[in-house]
């Protein structure tokens, strides 16, 4: 795997985030390493497996990101690799369609990507961050929205994996996950044109660090977009939970829209515009054949759908926008 990160390096040079590859590779070496996770070792193997195959066309433009048609190779192959695909669950964000197989994602990443995409600085040709991205569904989405190059970060690395086997079959598009946590990220690289943090910003213990942190990613008059949960509330209005938020156990705070705005401003970005509220449904996230394990019907009071199962306010979510 860590051979598929060289052409990263390469479009790495002549940008403002060159200064990166004094330290990146060999941190994506030791993120890699069969000692970090007691998993890794069978995964690279899956990867290996993975038939091949060679699409005739691509969509990464479409709520279903799409690699291939079902006629571009045998049934028979289909099949093959829809058994190695099933063998990283659980798969997350998408939908996929992989040669015709339809990776039915526990959420609908498609959703979330509606709801924003006509609020953000159109990404053509720029330099995009997105902040744990999961197994990459909304990097595939940016890359078609005609960014330059897209990075993503994640520390969790069957998300890596997942998003490498996606990759396997799409040839060397200038879009990456690295096997990062933000923590991983050098200070002040001032080189980004849009970082996204999406579904993170709760689950970081400080408000201002994380926020401080994504400015410090971007260049001069570069783009946030700030996507989290939040309470019905006005300003300084902030549910900490003392245990489980949805039976989430990292969940350190969920402000009001009034409270994140204004804790927008103290960190210093320009232009703070609210886009989006909505409510997570059932229907957004929600178990699938690609996902078995427990999801948002099981974490809500079955009596009550406006709380959850520790009394919490049900999940409401809010997208911000800011400049730098």
């Amino acid at each position: 795997m860590i051979d598929k990160y060289t052409s990263l390096y390469n479009r790495l040079e002549n940008t403002p985030l060159g200064n990166w590859l004094v330290r990146l590779p060999e941190q994506v070496k030791e993120a890699l390493s069969d000692e970090k996770h007691g998993d890794l070792e069978k995964w690279k193997s899956l990867l290996e497996e993975l038939p091949c195959a060679k699409p005739t066309s691509t969509d990464f433009n479409a709520g279903t990101v799409r690699i291939g048609d079902p006629d571009d190779t045998p049934p028979v192959k289909v099949q093959k690799i829809k058994e190695q695909l099933f063998k990283f669950h659980p798969w997350r964000k998408g939908p996929y369609s992989v040669f015709g197989i339809h990776i039915n994602t526990e959420w609908r990443s498609d959703w979330k990507w509606d709801r924003l995409k006509d609020f953000i600085t159109p990404l053509d040709n720029r330099l995009v961050l997105d902040v744990g991205c999961g197994n990459g569904y909304h990097c595939w989405r940016m890359l078609g929205a005609g960014a330059r190059l897209v990075v993503g970060i994640d520390p969790y690395l069957l998300s890596v994996v997942q998003f490498h086997a996606l990759k396997h079959y799409t040839g060397d598009e200038p879009v990456y996950v690295l096997p990062l946590g933000i923590e991983d990220m050098p200070d002040n690289l001032n080189g980004f044109d849009t970082v996204f943090s999406m579904g993170v910003f709760y689950h970081r213990r400080s408000p201002f660090d994380h926020l401080y942190e994504l400015k410090s990613f971007l260049r001069g008059g570069g783009e946030l977009v700030l996507e989290t949960l939040l309470i019905d509330g006005g300003k300084n209005e902030v549910l900490v939970p003392e245990g489980r938020y949805a039976n989430m156990r990292n969940v350190w705070f969920i402000p009001s829209c009034l409270t994140l705005e204004s804790w927008l401003v103290r960190a210093g970005f320009k232009n703070v515009r609210m886009v989006n509220v909505c409510r997570t449904t059932a229907e957004e996230q929600r178990p699938t054949e690609w996902m078995t394990w427990e999801s948002l019907p099981d974490f809500l009071d079955p009596d009550n759908p406006d709380l959850t199962i520790e009394g919490h306010p049900a999940p409401k979510r809010t997208i911000f926008v800011a400049d730098k």
